[in-house]
């Protein structure tokens, strides 16, 4: 009898374990499918009570010093500097000093720029010109 009683045991202990197994298969997936949406529902919302830093669209800023001055354009979308021009350039030298700055705003997004040696003034009234737009894309 106590080796009837053990295969019993055995067999109901295997057929729990083989229930439980299919069960956690069949809904272990729809579980992981409903969480993600959970979470991506709670993100969205997080997302939408932080306020941007800068509202969309194209501002134009200007910086000048006892060299002349330039005019920048700069293009945000969702809080990302996405295009920079150099609009108008009047400085002492010449503008091929100061061309690739405009690339170099995009990769750090920030006006702070690499001093161009050799223009410093030029690089100056760049970073201060692309401080004027990013201050009039400012929301308040």
């Amino acid at each position: 009898m106590a080796k009837m009683n053990k295969k019993w045991i055995t067999l109901c202990t295997a057929a729990i374990g083989a229930i439980y197994t299919t069960g956690y298969l069949i809904t272990e997936p729809q579980a992981n499918a409903l969480l993600a949406h959970s979470s991506q529902q709670a993100q969205s919302t997080q997302m939408s009570q932080i306020k941007a830093i800068y509202k969309n669209g194209t501002f134009t800023g200007t910086g000048n010093n006892r060299r002349g001055s330039i005019q920048v354009t700069v293009a945000i979308k969702n809080d990302k500097i996405t295009d920079v021009e150099i609009s108008h350039f009047a400085m002492h030298y010449s503008e091929s000093d100061v061309i690739g700055l405009p690339n170099e705003v995009l990769q750090k997004q920030s006006a702070l720029v690499n001093n161009v040696s050799g223009a410093t003034y030029s690089t100056e009234a760049f970073q201060n010109a692309i401080k004027d737009a990013l201050s009039q894309a400012l929301n308040s």
